[in-house]
């Protein structure tokens, strides 16, 4: 939903009221040469318009992949950060909830393949912070079984970015992976680098690396100030505390459009989406890593599948955009007709496990944009307030790249991305995947 010229001139208006906000908290604190303070995890991008000191302390409001992922990086730019959210990094009603999520640059829109470029760098760098690991590089078998050249067009942003892959045709794949029936796939494409993430497990790693740096997290439900005079007042904590701080970045993902119904209420909608783990047989590798990578098959429905998943069995979900779902209370059984769809995937795609048990289900949801993009940008009505988010089903991935963009624009050390930002919703294609 596009805004009015009226609208516009107004953000602009609170645009100039937040830069002289900014300029009153420059002597608060200075981060940079000399300082005691962690450093960023990476340089600002190029680019950048000049690096302001940062504000004295900023709040982050979600512990998901968005959330946690930009509070850390916050804390290694100099920031002082408390990171807040309901029920915890990772947890079961989150967006960054569950065990894996897929690591890949397949995108048609050139914007997504660089900051995935970024992305693989910065996961590898969170592992060697952390000293774990969470990236799993099977690769990706994308199978194209219509006649969309989403596929195709997604590979010159590959080659152009410098990822390999490789283009093969269904006699070829059938020979390298037997275990899949072939029948209606015109080719396929191997994305090499790609793999899947640990997902819970990396929010709660952040959280922790957070605290590490000296950050702070606190499990709190939490509602926005009040907004006057072109700035946010303290945050109101569902235990009747306070908290105060000179910036707000708002990732809470499902939530964000309840949090913000005059903002974001029309253009962050969630989606129910569910996914589904069928036993595979005993002592059988065909369908474990490495033999098994991860895949997806771009067809009427687009349905992808991970193998492995920390033994919860072989993964099966639907990306297309489900039911709209309440991530709060709305009740995380599967239905008979997704399991149905599920079942003719197998049968179509994975015949020798066209009758394998349904070992585990999950419900989990999308926070959808009305393009599937991202949003970066700044509360219209306060300019010491962000709201990120609309991760749209494709955005973990991206969260240690995403993370440090974020921060680096909060504390402006670039300017938001116009791509993401609230004023370019309606007028953009969906982004696939």
């Amino acid at each position: 939903m596009a805004k009015g010229p009226g609208e516009i001139s107004r953000r602009s208006l609170l645009g100039g009221l937040a830069a002289a906000t900014a300029a009153t908290l420059a002597p608060r604190l200075t981060a940079g040469a000399g300082s005691n303070e962690p450093p960023g995890m990476a340089v600002p991008p190029a680019g950048a318009t000049g690096h302001p000191a940062s504000p004295a302390s900023i709040a982050v409001v979600g512990a998901g992949a968005f959330g946690a992922f930009t509070a850390l990086a916050l804390r290694r730019m100099g920031a002082k950060v408390t990171l807040l959210d309901a029920w915890g990094p990772g947890n079961s009603r989150a967006s960054s909830g569950g065990e894996t999520r897929v690591l890949r640059a397949v995108y048609a829109d050139r914007i997504y393949v660089e900051l995935a470029a970024r992305a693989f760098d910065r996961w590898a760098e969170f592992e060697r912070l952390t000293g774990r690991t969470f990236f799993h590089p099977t690769g990706a078998l994308w199978m194209v079984a219509d006649d969309s050249d989403f596929v195709a067009k997604a590979a010159e942003n590959l080659r152009a970015v410098g990822f390999p892959y490789a283009r093969l045709e269904a006699g070829e794949a059938a020979r390298r992976y037997p275990q899949i029936a072939w029948s209606g796939v015109r080719w396929a494409l191997w994305e090499e680098r790609a793999g899947f993430l640990l997902a819970r497990q990396a929010c709660a790693a952040a959280v922790d690396a957070l605290v590490a740096a000296g950050g702070e997290y606190r499990l709190a439900r939490v509602e926005p100030g009040a907004v006057a005079s072109g700035r946010m007042d303290e945050l109101r904590c569902g235990d009747g505390s306070r908290l105060a701080a000179d910036a707000y970045v708002f990732a809470c993902g499902p939530w964000l459009g309840q949090l913000f119904p005059d903002v974001l209420g029309p253009r962050i909608k969630p989606t129910r989406q569910e996914v589904f783990f069928f036993g595979t047989p005993a002592g059988d590798p065909r369908f474990e890593p490495p033999r098994m990578p991860v895949w997806i098959e771009v067809g009427e429905r687009l349905f992808y599948g991970i193998p492995g998943n920390e033994r919860r069995g072989f993964k099966v979900a639907d990306d297309t955009r489900g039911p709209a779902f309440d991530p709060t209370s709305g009740q995380r059984t599967i239905g008979e007709e997704t399991l149905a769809r599920a079942r003719a995937l197998l049968r179509r795609r994975f015949p020798d496990l066209a009758a394998a048990p349904l070992v585990e289900t999950r419900v989990c949801q999308y926070e959808n944009s009305p393009d599937q993009n991202f949003v970066l940008d700044r509360h219209p009505a306060a300019g010491n307030a962000w709201l990120v988010g609309g991760g749209s089903g494709h955005g973990f991935k991206f969260a240690p790249a995403w993370g440090e963009q974020v921060a680096a624009t909060v504390l402006g050390h670039r300017p938001p991305e116009p791509f993401f930002t609230l004023g370019r919703l309606g007028n953009r294609k969906p982004a696939a995947g």
